[in-house]
């Protein structure tokens, strides 16, 4: 049978926000995963030591004259490893035995809704995603253009990959957007010459494709699909499975830009009320 204390520490070692435990002597006892994700910092790095200093902010709700058993939330502002802000939401509690005595103190914490800055601003992997989407919308005009002028086809394939939410709750903003990194390299091996994907809303993907029929390109989006379900996910040992949600249309030399996509988020929007991994294809614009 299986010790109580052991089903314990499992269960906090996967809880959703970052756990810190300390002795009355300051030193840390117990830093699960969700406190390594954060802050860069590992348990071999802060077990059994004092708190690494750029990590001090998260303890200063100690100090405060407040009711720890309450749980009150403060932010604070960290310093991850690697050495760019980590603003937080902070709350300590003062841990005590069945006598009163007080015998350390836990610390929970989770990332605020505002992206941990860098010096400039923001973080790197943001600035790269947002570099991404003004490159690919300076690429999708580019090719509409031609579409309007020119004799070929032209569709898009709005994808959104079903776990973000989840994983974003659950591991946390650079799971998530490791994950992401890893769902693009996986669409971008299965494009056909001259097709491109990129990033266009923060968690999404938009394909642009010059398949020559409606059903071509649901064939094609269809085997995106399959390739990001194959695509094995791993984060501190937890393997997440992955889905996508296809919304494809294709474009009408009788519309504009903005409705082209807006036709094709919609789709997207319906797979994804269907249940996830799922394609829809958008139809033509009625005259």
């Amino acid at each position: 049978m299986t010790d109580r204390s052991e089903l314990v520490e499992a269960a906090l070692e996967v809880y959703p926000e970052g756990l810190a435990v300390m002795d009355p002597e300051g030193r840390v006892a117990f830093w699960n995963r969700t406190a390594e994700t954060m802050t860069g910092f590992t348990g071999t790095d802060v077990v059994g030591r004092p708190i690494p200093e750029a990590l001090e902010p998260l303890t200063l709700c100690r100090d405060c004259q407040v009711n720890f058993e309450a749980g009150r939330r403060m932010q604070v502002h960290a310093q991850h490893k690697s050495g760019h802000d980590v603003p937080a939401i902070a709350r300590c509690v003062i841990l005590r035995d069945e006598l009163g005595k007080r015998i350390g103190t836990a610390i929970v914490f989770h990332p605020c809704e505002q992206l941990s800055a860098l010096p400039h601003g923001e973080t790197s992997e943001a600035s790269e995603v947002r570099q991404s989407q003004a490159e690919m919308h300076d690429r999708l005009e580019t090719e509409y253009e031609s579409f309007l002028h020119q004799d070929f086809e032209f569709g898009v394939m709005w994808i959104a990959v079903d776990q973000v939410p989840e994983l974003r709750k659950t591991h946390g903003a650079r799971a998530c957007e490791t994950m992401l990194e890893a769902v693009e390299r996986r669409l971008a091996n299965g494009l056909r010459p001259g097709e491109e994907v990129g990033r266009w809303e923060d968690d999404e993907f938009l394909v642009l494709s010059h398949e020559r029929s409606a059903n071509a390109l649901a064939s094609h989006a269809q085997a995106l699909v399959g390739l990001a379900r194959t695509a094995d996910f791993r984060w501190w040992g937890d393997r997440v499975s992955l889905t996508v949600s296809v919304g494809a249309a294709m474009a009408d030399r009788s519309e504009t830009l903005p409705y082209l996509l807006e036709r094709a988020q919609g789709a997207m929007l319906a797979s994804e009320r269907g249940g996830g991994n799922h394609i829809t294809l958008a139809p033509r614009r009625q005259p």
